[in-house]
């Protein structure tokens, strides 16, 4: 029997463990998880929550058995997990889950960031998210699941190396969702590395394929913010990102992320009451949950409204190209 096989073997159990009930928080049933997978389950620093693993893997063979996805690895990912461990190093809350060859890895990524506006304040601290929405322009992170789609290489502009100036070339990778992620596309979500170039200014280079129709090309420093927030996409470190591109080009998977809406409004409600998350059969980080309180999810319906209305209020900005380069 092949590795495909085996894995739509288990589609059925899986559906009927879920039906009905896409956010259900049963604790998975040892005959669900292949023992050697079982064995990265947990709280723990570099495991994976129990209902975080149970609805990726209930999605990916979703969408195996629909034939979306072909793809021996899939994705998932913990955004209620820190940004940091207690003793300083980058949380792992991203998963890589092939088991065709039985490898899990877990590496750190960034959620979004969101913003403090006059309105209302969605804004994430650097360690754990508290705000969550699906609501365009709002910048924050939305669970639930997505396919990978296409990828687009975009040039940044240049920055200084060992060997001289070299160009910035950042791959973006599309997801489409559905549900509370329907709008992925539409909010430009998707995953790329965690770096950034914040431009200083132009220099002259015509021969450059980037340059402008003055031969002008934007000049920058490279900014890492691996494992920090983000626009509401997904990032990772450099190497990490080209990891995660190799295993998805050409090939589609599943990423599943939580929290859900249902998630956030179930837990906030338990806290309200003086409950336990835990013993209310709920999930969320500890640490986290400690640290933010109350985690809020905010629907587009209610904030969109509210971020049209900040744009209103801007001034218009008058264009102005980058200064030249005087030096590098």
């Amino acid at each position: 029997m092949t590795s495909r096989s085996l894995l739509l073997a288990f589609v059925v159990l899986i559906i009927i463990a879920v039906s009905g009930s896409p956010r259900s928080f049963a604790a998975p049933q040892a005959s669900d998880i292949p023992p050697w997978l079982q064995a990265h389950v947990g709280m723990g620093e570099g495991k994976i929550a129990p209902v975080v693993l149970r609805r990726a893997r209930a999605l990916y063979l979703k969408k195996m058995s629909e034939g979306a996805v072909d793809n021996p690895c899939y994705f998932a990912m913990d955004a209620t997990r820190p940004s940091t461990s207690r003793s300083g190093r980058l949380g792992r809350r991203f998963y890589i889950i092939c088991e065709a060859d039985r490898s899990f890895r877990a590496i750190s990524s960034g959620y979004g960031n969101g913003r403090k506006l006059r309105g209302a304040n969605f804004a994430n601290g650097r360690r754990c998210a508290k705000n969550f929405s699906n609501a365009e322009g709002s910048k924050l992170t939305t669970g639930g699941g997505y396919v990978t789609a296409e990828t687009r290489t975009s040039f940044k502009g240049y920055y200084r190396a060992s060997g001289g100036n070299r160009p910035f070339l950042r791959t973006f990778l599309l997801f489409d969702g559905e549900g509370d992620t329907a709008n992925a596309r539409e909010r430009a979500i998707g995953g790329h590395q965690a770096v950034v170039l914040r431009w200083r200014c132009r220099f002259k280079n015509p021969k450059s394929p980037y340059a402008d129709e003055e031969g002008y090309v934007p000049y920058g420093r490279l900014v890492n913010y691996t494992g920090g927030r983000s626009n509401g996409c997904t990032t990772w470190s450099p190497s990490d990102s080209e990891h995660v591109l190799a295993i998805v080009e050409d090939n589609p998977t599943t990423l599943y992320i939580y929290p859900e809406s249902g998630d956030i409004d179930a837990v906030a409600q338990a806290v309200r009451a003086g409950r336990s998350p835990a013993r209310a059969g709920l999930y969320w980080n500890a640490d986290c949950l400690r640290a933010i309180g109350l985690p809020k999810f905010w629907p587009k319906e209610t904030l969109e409204p509210i971020i049209a209305q900040w744009r209103a209020s801007l001034p218009k900005r008058k264009w102005r190209p980058l200064p030249i380069c005087r030096s590098f």
